[in-house]
């Protein structure tokens, strides 16, 4: 792969050290339009990664969605190359792609109305939303796996995203190439004993919310909220794909497999 100055767009977190760090850049390289860009250079954290994912699945389809070449200068970088101003492009053209698809949710709320469908690169997320446990049902392909979880809620993560969310609650590192999706519960109650599972990619998860009146759930897309919810399906899209670039020797799945010898 290969750019020139002037083909690449910049975009920052709110963080003043990545705000400062993209209009370096910029003032270097020059800023194209996000669709017009041949790469998107992500600066921040993971936070800013995700976050320009998102603005790139917003690209029309039909139309060539860029890579995306993330710079660290935010908190957690797992997702991101070191911050160095100079030969952006050519670190760019030696770089190693890998390619991730997102999930679908679609959601109902809790009187059975369609909710706007949203993208996760990373997770969806059932919580709790006040005091009370939430009591959930689990479903895949629709047979039912958990008539009745209880608990802080549960979520979906993709490989990219396993390393998130998902490893916090204690939920499994994916490699990229593995073909699998992440079933986590959060802080179960019960079942006691169950620890989640591992999917094909294929598979489809339906959660529904049972006693939703008396313990609401809200549903989180990569954080993007929609509360109450009643039920919800959760499916990778499979006809969406999005591109991020690594230096070389430091490929995603390169950091997948590290993360699960960190001790």
């Amino acid at each position: 792969m290969t750019t020139a100055p002037g083909r690449l767009a910049f975009t920052a977190s709110a963080a003043p050290a990545a705000i400062a760090a993209a209009a370096a850049l910029r003032r270097r390289y020059g800023d194209a339009p996000l669709r017009e860009a041949a790469v998107v250079v992500a600066v921040g954290g993971d936070g800013a990664m995700i976050d320009t994912l998102h603005q790139i699945l917003g690209v029309p389809a039909g139309a060539e969605r860029p890579p995306v070449f993330g710079m660290h200068r935010g908190t957690t970088g797992f997702l991101m190359n070191a911050y160095a101003e100079e030969d952006l492009p050519d670190r760019i053209a030696r770089a190693v792609p890998s390619t991730i698809f997102p999930l679908r949710m679609r959601a109902q709320d809790v009187d059975g109305r369609l909710l706007p469908e949203e993208l996760a690169c990373n997770e969806v997320a059932l919580r709790r939303m006040y005091g009370l446990s939430a009591r959930l049902r689990v479903s895949i392909d629709g047979e039912v796996r958990v008539p009745a979880l209880v608990g802080d809620g549960v979520l979906v993560a993709t490989p990219a995203g396993s390393t998130a969310y998902n490893r916090s609650a204690h939920g499994p590192i994916i490699p990229l190439d593995a073909g699998l999706l992440a079933l986590t519960p959060i802080c179960p109650m019960r079942p006691r004993r169950w620890t989640g599972a591992l999917l094909p990619r294929r598979a489809v998860v339906q959660v529904d919310v049972l006693s939703g009146d008396t313990r609401p759930v809200a549903a989180t897309a990569d954080q993007r909220q929609l509360v109450p919810v009643g039920s919800v399906e959760i499916a990778e899209a499979r006809d969406l794909s999005l591109r991020l670039l690594f230096d070389e020797g430091h490929a995603l799945d390169e950091r997948v497999l590290q993360e699960q010898f960190a001790f």
